[in-house]
């Protein structure tokens, strides 16, 4: 299996890479953002990361042979809403994620497509909270394009393992502060906690054998 990757600098990005290499059936991994991931290969390094850096990721017209060929594409890349306009956040998290994803389903329609958006998020597109309406809105869309698969990963409370660092400099605070506890909230409340171990294994297993639906919670991407 062939994957292309979005969003690897980010901390579920950090993790979903670190799986995709570790796992055997994955042959190649494109990692495509605007930055390097910097995070270093498992060891030993299975030699099949070739990272694509580019500041346009609204548009790959240019690119687009580069972008044949694969099975699966992760979408883990999202920025926070705190501080940003509707129109802002729409852009960055609707429009850029469907810029990719009419690309790819139109160059690989047998291609497994797998979106991280959030627990909460709300499917009617009509609610109060705006990050909520806007993911929902993309992840409508997406399932609407012409993918084999089309998976919607909506995890709440997120572990991370093996050195996979938020970008955000609060989270990054508040995981230093409260990651002592994080293993006890897994234990007690294991339908909302998550690791990003977890999610990589799960987008694998959803690639190569589907799910049962394509809104998946923390609970069910626990249980894949």
């Amino acid at each position: 299996m062939d994957v292309i990757l979005f969003g690897a600098t980010g901390m579920v990005g950090q993790g979903v890479l670190r799986e995709c290499l570790l796992d055997p059936g994955v042959g190649r991994v494109l990692s495509i953002g605007r930055t390097p991931s910097g995070a270093p290969a498992p060891s030993p390094a299975p030699q099949k990361l070739r990272q694509l850096i580019r500041p346009n990721l609204f548009d790959y017209s240019d690119i687009e042979s580069d972008l044949t060929g694969y099975d699966a594409c992760f979408f883990t890349l999202g920025v926070s809403s705190a501080g940003m306009s509707e129109a802002d956040y729409r852009r960055i998290t609707n429009d850029l994620t469907l810029a990719a994803a009419t690309t790819l389903a139109k160059l690989n329609p047998n291609m497994t497509f797998v979106y991280v958006s959030g627990e909460g998020t709300d499917s009617t597109e009509k609610g109060r909270t705006m990050w909520a309406r806007v993911k929902g809105a993309t992840e409508n869309a997406l399932m609407r394009l012409p993918f084999r698969g089309a998976y919607m990963f909506r995890p709440g409370f997120i572990q991370p393992m093996h050195g996979a660092v938020s970008k955000t400099r609060s989270y990054r605070v508040f995981y230093k502060i409260f990651g002592p506890v994080i293993p006890l909230l897994r234990r007690i409340a294991p339908r909302w906690v998550t690791t990003t171990e977890q999610i990589g294994r799960a987008m694998l297993r959803v690639a190569r054998d589907g799910a049962p639906s394509q809104i998946l919670n923390t609970a069910a991407i626990n249980r894949l």
